[in-house]
């Protein structure tokens, strides 16, 4: 992988699971490069993104602004994905 890879999180106060993704992405960026971009679902961005890539909760994960997932977050998943992009 040449470029870091954008990432943007969708999130909302008191989220547990916004807590582990956060946590899940910094492991992750010790091994791949990432650009995460944190963005609060309570704001019209938020509101605007999470209804264009249809992340039903949070916290949602945009991979170079396509939809990857909401709700927990699975490193192996992540993991697999910046796996093939780098090969």
């Amino acid at each position: 992988m040449s470029r870091p890879v954008e990432i943007t999180l969708l999130t909302q106060e008191q989220c547990r699971f916004c807590d582990l993704a956060k946590e899940i992405l910094d492991r992750v960026g010790h091994d791949y490069p990432l650009q995460v971009r944190e963005v609060d679902l309570a704001t019209a961005e938020g509101q605007r993104l999470a209804t264009a890539v249809g992340v039903l909760f949070p916290p949602g994960v945009l991979l170079d602004e396509g939809a990857f997932s909401y709700g927990r977050l699975s490193e192996r998943k992540l993991r697999r994905v910046l796996d093939r992009r780098s090969s």
